[in-house]
């Protein structure tokens, strides 16, 4: 016989498809960082996305500074904002491009204020300089930076006269495609399924509740017969009888 399972374990199933549903749900509707669809190779890091411009394989390519703008038409040169993120560059850069490349950042003197600005008007708060951010044989409104894949230093370089090598656009994740936001509507239906789901268990669980209790209480008022005396004791019984009776 095969050993009765306790009233709890039915209801596990519907309980724990409920959970699952709504997991589900929150993975369907919960959004997830993505980088631009248009065709070329970007590489996510933080909450950003990376294009290493290529060049023709086996040969250096060179950019003014407004060259590399151009690359980068529709998006952004690249910035750097934090340590971590100067290593990435640093280290990915090998990947991209053979020997070392000076990569062209996306920082220019701003002579209204200044200072040092990025190409998004942002201020400069994280800086790796090899030396003295200003020299003083460049002019402040024709100094730029690039960046030297071996070190992660940066240098200050000509905007106009200087070409560098490496090129690499920057862009926000999910800002070109965001994930709509879900309909009030089908939040309202999805609440309403978890629910019912809920209820359906909660039914279930006490139906069979009720259905155990029962059993239990037949199981214990079984018939049970009066306890009867063997015939081979009721032989024993009369032949002693008759054994007392002679004289």
């Amino acid at each position: 016989m095969e050993p009765r399972k306790k009233g709890g374990d039915l209801p596990r199933s519907p309980f724990l498809l409920c959970l699952v549903f709504a997991l589900c749900v929150h993975l369907q509707t919960a959004s997830a960082g993505e980088c631009p669809a248009d065709g070329r190779t970007w590489v996510p890091f933080g909450d950003k996305c990376y294009h290493f411009v290529h060049g023709e394989e086996d040969k250096i390519k060179s950019y003014v500074f407004e060259a590399a703008l151009s690359h980068c038409k529709g998006f952004g040169l690249l910035t750097i904002q934090s340590a971590e993120e100067n290593d990435f560059v640093m280290r990915y850069s090998p990947e991209v491009w053979k020997g070392n490349v000076n990569i062209w950042l996306g920082m220019k003197y701003d002579t209204d204020d200044d200072s040092m600005k990025w190409s998004d008007n942002k201020s400069v708060r994280f800086t790796n300089w090899e030396y003295s951010p200003s020299p003083p044989d460049l002019p402040l409104g024709d100094i730029c930076v690039a960046l030297h894949s071996s070190s992660g230093r940066w240098e200050n370089v000509s905007c106009q006269d200087d070409v560098e090598n490496g090129v690499v656009c920057e862009a926000p994740q999910t800002a070109e495609q965001p994930r709509p936001k879900p309909s009030p509507l089908v939040s309202a239906l999805v609440i309403l399924s978890v629910v019912a789901i809920v209820g359906v268990s909660a039914v279930i669980w006490f139906l069979h509740q009720r259905h155990s209790f029962g059993s239990t209480m037949i199981t214990a008022f079984e018939y049970h017969p009066p306890f009867r005396v063997l015939d081979s004791d009721q032989s024993c019984l009369v032949e002693a009888e008759e054994t007392d009776s002679v004289p």
